[in-house]
């Protein structure tokens, strides 16, 4: 740490930081802990049969759970018990990969996909960023989270067959044993810390009756989960990532909910509920977006929040109102952003990962949170987005769930299908509600959300957009954090977004796999809805920096139901080079000798590209790429696959616009055919369509104008 940031940190910082650097010289110098029993403290694993589930999740430990999803969800079952198979077979499926193996017995400090296993050193003397040392810490944490345990844990309480319960139970021992507290890259983290505390509460939970669970290993475990709250509790990220903080939190309140007869229980209650209602105020703007504009953080967060909210409830406390009402407006975000085929774009990092994932799902596959949000909020557009109930809501609220889930109507929000997001930094316009919509995105936020958190990435003024439902316009996603700097580079830079890179230069330098250069941001300058139309108009300064500077402002207008059109104006002195980028989702596009781009998606219909520009273009498709990287999208971390990206470049004097018209177009439907409005000047001001005669004059500002009679005389075919 530099000293320019030690002289920014104010009282408490310093004091905090302090403290937990003389924990970790005590930690590292002193005898390993061990614990230390009081007679009224202990909880023997008949007490905690009886107690414990009144304070967990009702469907934690209920026969009800299991008997429902084999009547009402075999296709559910099954694939549990599929994936608990392959886990007594030693193969796991984490993140992205597939089939991965760690030995056996498994080396808990293996990274298998590089080869590089982690020291098993004091957990301060590990750098887990540096792939050298540890390998890709990313993938051993998602191992040691062991939520793959809750997986058995299911298994289990599907089928009573003991095999399950066995391999959790004799995992659980062999993990206690190679990992002593403080030991290796397994406590290098306190969020990682947290995770395993949940998934192990679960795990005893859902094997509670099994023969495998006896009353010795239970007390190993316990010894091992106090271990873990005071660890969390002693490291804290108060001032290391507010992300990672509410994740300790909610751990803490787990453990301090569940073993209240420790002495420590209520302060670890307690410190989780403050940190949990002070946090959803700092985390969640008011429009509901998380505050690091990372989708896959929304996710997580809006997780931590309704678990929280039924665990307080099951526990009979009293949650202050900030919190409902801020996890409520996390969900308006959602269904806001969400794609008409149910799917979430992704913007900013996600490392693929959840909280307690009752079923495997893709990053971008948030039914299970909606199914949950539904139930705990009553809400009918929640439920409609869901698609109906899910397992994670049994799970979690048991034989209650009917009862809150049933007086609900599925019914597509009462809002207007199109919105804007202020805070977050999103303006949506949308045909509708309907599942085969059509739905465009414009990043009108800045870089990030904090300028000390690094999700964020180079997007400004980026577009994603669905048609006929499917996402054709896609963000690349973030495939790792560490081990290959060029590709993180890559997906989180400019480059890959549907934006406009200038002179081959991002938005802002990446300064590390977490860090920016500068902190840049976009400003929204005006954004209307009009009977026919949908507007928006933003601008940044991100390319302020160059020698000769550079402002991008970029509108967008929606002619309802049928087409966009962008508008990209460059302002600023000198030659440039202007790439007009867009990347595809991974599908079949062809590039016309005009360069209108047309993609084919799944269903047979297209999106059409067509560019205008007072300068000659040039046209290209990337796919695949490494030299310089393009053409590469990744759905999940630590995997990726080519896909098309659509680039129009052009060398010139600035100022310089170039309009894009965006049309999706029905596989029954004839393709419009447009020409160009132009000034004298060359400079395009609107569009022509010539079979009906409509034109679209959007000048040089302000609302756009549709009309069906000729505004220019003079004009020319682009």
């Amino acid at each position: 740490m530099n000293l320019e940031r030690v002289r920014q940190m104010g009282f408490e910082e310093l004091l905090s930081r302090s403290r937990q650097e003389a924990a970790k010289w005590l930690d590292r110098t002193g005898p390993p802990p061990r614990a230390v029993w009081h007679s009224r403290e202990r909880f023997s694993l008949e007490h905690f049969r009886a107690t414990g589930p009144g304070r967990f999740f009702a469907g934690a430990a209920t026969t009800w759970t299991p008997d429902t999803i084999t009547q009402h969800m075999p296709t559910v079952r099954t694939a549990i018990l599929t994936e608990a198979e392959a886990l007594l077979a030693g193969r796991f499926d984490l993140l992205g990969y597939r089939g991965l193996t760690f030995g056996n017995p498994i080396d808990w400090q293996l990274d298998p996909v590089s080869g590089q296993r982690a020291p098993l050193v004091h957990w301060s003397r590990l750098n887990p960023l540096d792939f050298s040392q540890v390998g890709d810490s990313r993938v051993v944490w998602e191992l040691n989270r062991h939520q793959w345990m809750i997986r058995l844990g299911q298994a289990y309480r599907l089928t009573n067959d003991e095999r399950y319960a066995e391999a959790a139970t004799r995992h659980l021992r062999h993990w206690i044993s190679c990992n002593p507290p403080g030991i290796g890259i397994n406590w290098a983290t306190s969020l990682e810390v947290s995770l395993r505390l949940i998934s192990w509460c679960w795990c005893l939970f859902l094997i509670e009756n099994a023969r495998a669970l006896t009353p010795e290993l239970f007390a190993v475990v316990l010894d091992s989960i106090r271990a873990h709250a005071r660890h969390v509790e002693r490291y804290l990220s108060h001032y290391f990532s507010p992300t990672h903080l509410t994740g300790e939190a909610l751990g803490l309140y787990y453990a301090g909910q569940i073993f209240r007869e420790w002495r420590p229980a209520a302060r670890w209650s307690s410190i989780g509920m403050r940190i949990l209602v002070a946090e959803c105020e700092r985390q969640i703007l008011a429009d509901g977006v998380h505050f690091e504009q990372a989708m896959g953080y929304q996710r997580y967060t809006l997780e931590i929040y309704l678990q929280f909210l039924i665990l307080a409830s099951r526990s009979g406390q009293q949650v202050p109102a900030v919190v409902m009402d801020r996890t409520a407006r996390m969900i308006d975000a959602v269904l806001e952003l969400r794609f008409p085929d149910g799917s979430l774009p992704q913007i900013g990092d996600s490392d693929s990962g959840s909280l307690v994932p009752f079923e495997r799902r893709t990053p971008n596959d948030f039914r299970g949170v909606l199914a949950t949000a539904a139930a705990v909020f009553q809400r009918g557009d929640c439920g409609w987005a869901a698609g109906g109930a899910a397992a994670d809501v049994l799970w979690l609220l048991g034989p209650g769930a009917p009862r809150r889930l049933d007086p609900v109507r599925a019914a597509p929000p009462a809002a207007p299908p199109s919105g804007l997001l202020p805070e977050g930094g999103y303006a949506v316009m949308r045909s509708d509600w309907r599942s085969d919509g059509q739905m465009l995105t414009f990043d009108v936020g800045r870089l990030g959300g904090a300028q000390n958190e690094g999700h964020g990435h180079a997007d400004l003024l980026s577009v994603q957009c669905a048609a006929f439902g499917e996402p054709f316009l896609i963000d690349a996603g973030t495939y790792c954090y560490t081990g290959d700097p060029l590709a993180r580079r890559f997906f989180r830079g400019t480059s890959a977004h549907s934006t406009v890179l200038v002179d081959d230069q991002p938005q802002s330098m990446s300064a590390g796999p977490f860090q920016w250069s500068d902190w840049p941001r976009a400003t929204l300058r005006d954004w209307r809805r009009t009977g026919a139309l949908m507007f928006a108009e933003a601008e940044h300064r991100a390319y302020a920096r160059l020698a000769d500077p550079v402002v991008h402002r970029r509108r967008i207008v929606y002619v309802r139901g049928r087409y966009w059109v962008i508008v990209d104006d460059l302002d600023g002195s000198g030659e440039h080079q202007v790439d007009v980028r867009f990347q595809f989702a991974p599908l079949d596009v062809q590039l016309d000798k005009d360069l209108t781009a047309r993609a084919k998606g799944r269903g047979g219909h297209t999106l059409v590209l067509r560019p205008f520009a007072g300068k000659r273009l040039t046209g290209a498709v990337h796919l695949g790429e490494l030299n310089p990287m393009q053409g590469w999208v990744s759905r999940e971390y630590g995997h990726s696959e080519p896909a098309p990206l659509v680039s129009y470049v052009v060398r010139s004097l600035l100022p310089l616009r170039v309009v894009t018209l965006v049309a999706p177009v029905h596989r029954a439907e004839q393709e419009p055919t447009v020409s160009g409005i132009y000034k004298a000047t060359g400079e395009p001001v609107g569009l022509a369509f010539d079979a009906t005669g409509e034109q679209l004059i959007f000048g040089d500002g302000g609302l756009p104008s549709l009309s069906d009679h000729v505004r220019h005389r003079r004009h020319r075919r682009g």
